[in-house]
């Protein structure tokens, strides 16, 4: 029987994340996923948030995926709404999902527009041989000193053909499922999803139209909504060649005629190749317990939220990082085992909030935004047609903007989320406020692998955190700011304590608290809130 510390079920975006944060650690893993190549016909999740991008550059990948994603960030940061793709406009929104912030101090990184297949691809390659593909995880039983993992072929091998041998067994002492939705690791843990299913029906479809691009008379924008009454949806450009997505809403899978949908979305009839569809209803699940004493959920496998706002995958990304570095912490010795209680209560809150704001952008879609007016209003070019069309056109551009703003605009919620009230932060847990030394100097790129005391290490504030961490084992990294208020930053780049919130009786807890290293745990909760 083959021996890994973790195993991690499924290598879809967030289990090739899982993996790519304990190897940034140097803590060796094993993904296990039944697909062999990454299919680039249902594209999934086409924005990776300003959040996302900043954890890719922590990893040395955000240059990668920039230079390989088909739409630059500079392309265009617009959504415009409008009666069909190559009709009338109606308004647009600017400043979308981050894509605006290249240079700000708000973040390292700026969104980006990037296809999901895309993402796998590069953080595949980044696993390198931690990726065993063509296998599916089947079983998982769990004990006090770890868990037994049964995997087989995703396909019945041929007798004399690769991957002969069928059923084996693999021991790991934690497991990651990052599963999705008919999760093994759930039900192996006894989790169930609550929440809901949304009724409206959604229709993907990703097709090939020549020439259709320099058709647009709109410009450049990431979505292009159509709030046509006959057939409302919203389209999308995968590359700056001939490859488009587009959501048909309201459309049932069964009848569907998938050029006849494009067509009325583009509002003429154009020659276009359908590469694939995909039907799907928008779910709005949160798993009831996040995790076993060894076996934790990620990504689909805990939560699943409607894809408005584009948070779905980037949720998951960031349960990645935060299980990533403690199970790490606990396997490389300077952390016990019980940090790993912290995850669940840190990264549940993110994902029910989350999930409730995707649901509030639901609840305003296309169908909902296409007046029947604008489909009455005269469109010949004349100037009774365009009064007629001006008194529709803003009444449905205010609904727009007070509906779809916050869905366009949710920085909020993707940068400032915090760990307030997780046992092993000392102050408000936020994500450390980010700023430019110089250009293209990140205050984040002076952080390293583990935890990361930065500002002026002259005060004995700073000489008592190092002092600590010494004596505990736990890596950390330095960064002097003279005249800057010593403050210790964790792996994934959250605060755990500020010298401004220091606590008088016990100053020598800070770093123990916050890794859950303490010694003295009974004396923590007096000195700095934690409860381990």
């Amino acid at each position: 029987m083959d021996d890994v510390p973790v195993l991690i079920v499924g290598g879809g975006p967030v289990g090739l994340a899982t993996a790519v944060e304990l190897l940034h650690h140097g803590v060796r893993c094993l993904v296990v996923e039944p697909r062999a190549s990454v299919s680039w016909l249902r594209p999934r999740a086409k924005t990776t948030s300003a959040r996302t991008m900043e954890l890719f550059r922590r990893w040395g990948l955000a240059e990668t995926v920039r230079e390989r994603a088909p739409l630059a960030v500079a392309w265009s940061h617009e959504a415009v709404f409008a009666t069909s793709l190559l009709g009338r406009e109606i308004t647009r929104i600017g400043g979308c999902f981050g894509l605006d912030l290249t240079g700000s101090d708000r973040a390292a990184e700026p969104g980006q527009q990037v296809p999901q297949p895309l993402v796998e691809e590069i953080l595949r390659e980044a696993v390198g041989d931690a990726l065993l593909t063509g296998h599916r995880v089947t079983g998982l039983r769990e004990d006090a000193d770890g868990v037994t993992v049964t995997i087989e072929p995703a396909k019945t091998p041929a007798p004399d053909g690769p991957g002969h041998g069928g059923r084996r067994e693999i021991r790991a002492r934690y497991v990651v499922g990052c599963d999705g939705a008919r999760s093994v690791a759930r039900e192996a843990i006894g989790a169930r999803y609550e929440g809901a299913q949304d009724g409206r029906p959604n229709f993907n479809i990703v097709f090939r139209a020549p020439g259709l691009a320099e058709r647009v008379p709109h410009g450049p924008a990431v979505h292009y909504w159509v709030l046509n009454p006959a057939q409302p949806g919203l389209l999308g450009r995968l590359d700056l060649k001939e490859t488009w997505w587009c959501i048909a809403q309201g459309v049932e899978a069964a009848g569907a005629d998938p050029l006849r949908l494009v067509r009325n979305l583009v509002g003429a009839d154009v020659e276009a190749e359908i590469l694939a569809t995909d039907p799907w209803n928008a779910r709005m699940l949160l798993a009831d317990r996040y995790a076993s004493a060894r076996i934790f959920l990620a990504g689909d496998a805990a939560h699943q939220n409607p894809p408005w706002g584009g948070h779905g995958f980037n949720t998951g990304i960031g349960d990645a990082v935060n299980l990533g570095w403690k199970l790490a912490a606990v396997l490389r010795g300077w952390a016990p085992e019980r940090l790993l209680t912290s995850y669940e209560v840190e990264r549940r809150p993110v994902a029910a909030d989350t999930i409730a704001v995707a649901a509030r952008n639901m609840a305003t879609l296309a169908p909902e935004l296409a007046d029947p007016a604008l489909a009455a209003a005269p469109t010949a070019p004349d100037d009774a047609a365009d009064t007629a069309f001006e008194a529709v056109r803003e009444r449905v551009a205010e609904a727009v903007h007070r509906t779809k703003d916050g869905e366009f605009h949710s920085l909020d919620l993707v940068l400032d989320y915090t760990y307030a009230g997780s046992p092993v932060v000392a102050s408000g847990g936020e994500r450390l406020p980010h700023r430019w030394l110089a250009p293209g100097r990140s205050l984040y790129d002076l952080l390293g692998p583990g935890f990361t005391l930065l500002g002026d290490l002259a005060t004995a504030e700073a000489r008592t955190v190092l002092d600590q961490a010494r004596a505990l084992g736990v890596p950390l990294h330095t960064a002097d700011l003279p005249g800057e208020p010593p403050v210790l930053v964790r792996p994934d780049q959250h605060v755990a304590w500020r010298s401004d919130q220091h606590v008088a009786r016990h100053p020598d807890q800070h770093v123990a608290g916050c890794s859950g290293a303490s010694a003295a745990a009974d004396a923590l909760p007096t000195a700095l809130g934690v409860h381990l």
